[in-house]
């Protein structure tokens, strides 16, 4: 975990670095993901929802989008090997 993470744990308190891409407003987890993901394990989309303040559907579309990039990458790393002939 990074060194802010184990700070934020060791005081107690809420990290206020709104500027961080980990940050998320939520206190019981000193408003980190890291610290989230290490006290909870994954999260249900349901509990992401309650988290972020939206709705089960919403979150849903959103994992369905980044899954939908992720599989795209896949696919065009597939396609630059085999043009390189690799394969």
């Amino acid at each position: 975990m990074r060194e802010c993470a184990d700070e934020c744990i060791e005081r107690d308190k809420g990290c206020d670095n709104k500027e961080c891409r980990l940050w998320i407003k939520h206190k019981e987890d000193h408003n980190c993901t890291l610290v989230a993901i290490e006290k909870h394990g994954a999260l249900t989309l349901h509990q992401v929802g309650a988290r972020l303040n939206l709705s089960y559907a919403r979150i849903k579309q959103i994992q369905d989008v980044a899954v939908g990039k992720v599989d795209k990458e896949e696919m065009r790393n597939e396609l630059f090997v085999l043009d390189d002939g690799f394969f």
